[in-house]
């Protein structure tokens, strides 16, 4: 398992089921448009997805908070971008985006909570968001790392 997870070498060879491919490229698709979103569109996302009260900043604090959040999803976007380079070119690496992707997301949960502020309360879409994009990485994990079989799923 390790040697799928670290490979000697990144070619397009994938021993995964098929699945975890077109789950990466779905859960990549997302990533890349929600980035690109928040850096266009950085106020009214942090202010209307995320519930950032940016009005009781004050203007030099509601800018730094929009410059910090602007700077983290160009940091999302090029991690998904790697991601469509690993699915393109380097299907190898899949196994490995996964696990990146997946502890990038739980450790960005368990930060948001170390450093929670008071905000609106999330709604429950956000909630079925992370958790269900949270699943569909644990669940990419797990089949990048089962051999597919011979009969039951096409090899890539």
């Amino acid at each position: 398992m390790l040697a799928r997870l670290f490979p000697r070498q990144f070619d397009n060879r994938f021993h995964g089921w098929r699945a975890a491919l077109w789950i990466l490229g779905l859960l990549l698709f997302l990533r890349l448009a929600m980035s690109i979103n928040s850096i266009v569109n950085t106020e009214s996302v942090a202010a209307g997805a995320d519930k950032f009260p940016l009005a009781s900043y004050g203007a030099d604090g509601a800018r730094a908070v929009l410059m910090l959040f602007a700077l983290h999803s160009l940091a999302e976007m090029i991690l998904a971008l790697v991601g469509v380079l690993a699915l393109v070119r380097y299907r190898a690496m899949v196994p490995l985006m996964f696990m990146l992707l997946s502890a990038e997301h739980v450790a960005r949960r368990l930060i948001v909570q170390g450093y929670a502020i008071a905000r609106s309360e999330p709604t429950t879409a956000a909630y079925v968001i992370n958790y269900g994009m949270l699943a569909l990485l644990l669940g990419g994990l797990l089949l990048s790392l089962l051999p597919a079989r011979a009969r039951g799923s096409k090899k890539v």
